[in-house]
């Protein structure tokens, strides 16, 4: 614990001392963090995820101001995600010919219903299981598991949107405050990978404002990683 306490102390020193920079510059901070590490201070051992937060000029509490996508990151996300596909028939097995890790219909339903069976990342439904699927909302919902036509995770191509998954497709929504949270990569990838997929993840989210959102749309950015304090970004 206390190595933990003098790591993060002097990374949130260096961080500070960076100030609000570009994005390009950012990710070359957040990059070099580690070997700026004094002898005595060690790195984390695993690696870490790296993410991109905004706080967004958006009223969550309205309907029409959600902000929430989807996207394939030219890098994808250094993670094989676990994708669950709720089909029959031909469909289901096109999911099990893409690569989905589990198919079914009302038996996967009763699998996670009644054996709080969560052990996935992404859930994905054709548009005829929604009866079937509907009833998992209030546990899925809260989870953000829950497969939406607006993320693109009801969809009759169920091969195409497992293998996007597969492949490290990002799904995001904002919060509560009006923040969007999304992963971009690996600490591990290369300084130009990880800003080839921060720079497509702000331009997809540009893209996708709200028609009611007035004012200053996109307000702070921050650029961090799973143990490591946010770099503030100017966009």
């Amino acid at each position: 614990m206390a190595n933990t306490s003098k790591r993060m102390k002097f990374l949130r020193e260096k961080t500070e001392q960076v100030g609000k920079v570009s994005l390009d510059k950012a990710v070359e901070v957040l990059k070099g963090l580690n070997d700026q590490l004094p002898k005595g201070i060690k790195p984390v051992k695993f690696d870490q995820t790296v993410a991109l937060a905004f706080n967004l000029g958006i009223d969550p509490r309205q309907a029409d101001q959600i902000v929430r996508g989807s996207i394939v990151l030219p890098h994808g996300i250094g993670k094989s995600q676990r994708v669950i596909v709720f089909a029959q028939g031909d469909n289901a097995k096109a999911a099990q010919a893409a690569g989905a890790d589990a198919v079914g219909a009302k038996e996967l339903a009763d699998r996670i219903l009644k054996e709080n069976w969560l052990d996935f990342d992404v859930a994905i439904a054709s548009p005829d299981m929604m009866g079937v699927v509907g009833p998992l909302g209030r546990v899925l919902g809260p989870r953000g598991l829950m497969p939406s036509p607006r993320a693109g995770t009801v969809t009759q191509d169920v091969a195409t949107a497992v293998k996007e998954y597969k492949a490290g497709k990002v799904e995001f929504r904002n919060d509560s405050g009006g923040n969007v949270h999304a992963v971009i990569g690996k600490l591990s990838f290369d300084t130009q990978k990880l800003l080839d997929n921060a720079n497509a993840m702000v331009a997809y989210l540009n893209t996708v404002k709200p028609s009611g959102a007035k004012g200053i749309y996109v307000r702070s950015v921050t650029l961090n990683a799973t143990m490591m304090p946010g770099i503030p970004v100017g966009v």
